[in-house]
């Protein structure tokens, strides 16, 4: 049910009026042309009122393919009566959307990671996969916040003057600065360049003589890992899991889940096509 990866058409409504009707049928509109996903984002609103909102979007969208996405700005707070962006993993779970963005409102020069320090992010992304949502974040992000934006690890990245020309917002896309942005993801995704510290490996302890079970994150993004790695584990709690991971990014934002659930990592290492595997043991 993720937001699909390989192609995206999607429609962005910005910072909506507290007019839940009125939200509620440009949603309805995203989904007749069959847009991949419609974001609707909130200011200077009561939590409720968001969250009523959202609803009714969601309801908006029976019958379409087109995916819900949430929005608050990490800035949010400067405004009087902003709704704080602190709450977004809970609105868009009680609001039942398929994602959630944060992105930034101010043109200041302050980006994303001016209002979010990286650990709560990480805290923040790690929640929404955990609950199978599509995780974005965006805000005057460049090329120089991409080893924080590894680490977070979010399922999208969103930017504009990073890959326009000269850097200027204002300015047309230029396809080189694309091309090498994308070029820097890769080689963070691949390990190519460690973003992280090297003692984040585990210790080998032993298995155990419980059933062994298989799940292929190949072409699944790191919320679908995990929740299949949940369904898995409250069906079969004493079974052994090995979690084949493309990823190597998804391998850091693992260990994290298994350590928050109290699970065992056992072994960890790379097969002949650059996938690695874990065993983990619930």
């Amino acid at each position: 049910d993720e937001v699909p990866s390989a192609h995206h058409a999607s429609v962005t409504l910005g910072v909506v009026p507290n007019q839940i009707g009125t939200v509620a049928m440009a949603v309805y509109a995203a989904g007749v042309i069959d847009a991949t996903s419609v974001k609707v984002g909130f200011m200077v609103s009561d939590y409720d009122l968001a969250l009523e909102t959202l609803q009714a979007s969601k309801e908006a969208l029976k019958g379409t393919n087109t995916k819900l996405i949430g929005s608050l700005f990490a800035d949010n707070l400067l405004h009087d009566g902003g709704l704080d962006p602190d709450l977004m993993v809970k609105l868009a779970k009680e609001s039942n959307c398929d994602g959630f963005l944060i992105d930034t409102l101010v043109k200041d020069g302050r980006n994303l990671f001016d209002f979010f320090p990286e650990e709560r992010l990480k805290e923040m992304v790690m929640e929404g996969k955990e609950l199978g949502m599509s995780t974005a974040l965006s805000g005057h992000l460049k090329m120089s916040d991409l080893d924080e934006l590894a680490r977070v690890n979010p399922d999208i990245v969103g930017v504009r003057g990073a890959v326009c020309q000269k850097g200027d917002r204002d300015a047309r896309v230029y396809w080189e600065s694309v091309a090498e942005f994308k070029t820097q993801l890769d080689l963070r995704a691949t390990g190519e360049i460690n973003v992280h510290n090297s003692n984040e490996s585990t210790s080998q302890n032993g298995t155990s003589d419980n059933d062994w079970i298989v799940i292929d994150g190949t072409n699944k993004n790191c919320a679908g890992i995990i929740a299949e790695l949940s369904e898995q584990i409250s069906k079969t709690p004493t079974s052994i899991l090995e979690v084949i991971i493309p990823d190597v990014l998804n391998t850091y934002d693992l260990i994290l889940w298994t350590e928050k659930n109290q699970h065992q990592i056992l072994t960890q290492k790379k097969d002949p096509s650059g996938s690695l595997r874990m065993l983990i043991q619930p």
